[in-house]
């Protein structure tokens, strides 16, 4: 397994994302080298305002989610989040955050996107909100990155634009349908990996990734 490695593209506002997570944990865990980079999907053009038959659909997505992965959507996250007038559906400022989590070791998104999932699907927190997000990272350890994120400095935009691009342009040379989507790389050679593979059992994805 040492030549292989992985990106990950995913948006911190997407359920599936959130689903696929104790995946990559265990990945990670069994030392897979594993890139994150986020695609932005749900930012700029791709964020919209929350109104009720957008909630219902997430919500009903989101329960097929949870009998997929087991991992749970909290009565809080469905009636702050979803259920409030006038919310945002955007990843901008959440994907900043992971940013400025990875700024110094690109493997510390992973941990920050776990919290701000985490804060928005079990807690109910407003993850479109800077302070919030500067809340969630600093009582998570990421007191640093809770700064750089509340500076906002011309530097981390920057390298939030170029992360962003970064994901987006391997998410369209892969064609991927969307996120998660998980690109493994071996002896130079890159292929998209079916996102199921994410949702089965931890043997059959490892078998995938062997046969990569």
């Amino acid at each position: 397994m040492q030549e292989l490695s992985a990106t990950y593209l995913f948006d911190p506002l997407c359920g599936w994302c959130y689903g696929a997570s104790p995946m990559i944990e265990r990945l990670l865990s069994a030392s897979v080298d594993v890139r994150l980079l986020p695609t932005g999907l749900f930012s700029g053009s791709g964020a919209r305002e929350m109104d009720a038959s957008f909630a219902a659909y997430a919500w009903s997505n989101d329960q097929r989610i949870e009998r997929l992965s087991g991992q749970p959507f909290s009565g809080d996250y469905r009636s702050n989040v979803l259920n409030k007038p006038g919310s945002l559906f955007d990843s901008g400022a959440a994907t900043l955050a992971i940013t400025a989590a990875g700024h110094m070791d690109h493997r510390k998104r992973f941990d920050a996107l776990r919290l701000i999932q985490h804060a928005r699907y079990v807690k109910g927190l407003d993850i479109t909100n800077v302070p919030v997000l500067a809340e969630v990272l600093s009582s998570g350890g990421f007191g640093e990155a809770a700064s750089l994120l509340i500076e906002g400095s011309d530097e981390l935009l920057a390298g939030n634009r170029q992360l962003v691009a970064q994901g987006q342009d391997l998410f369209r040379r892969h064609g991927a349908n969307g996120v998660p989507a998980l690109v493994i790389e071996r002896n130079g050679h890159q292929r998209l990996l079916d996102a199921s593979a994410l949702f089965s059992s931890y043997d059959n994805l490892m078998a995938h990734l062997k046969a990569a």
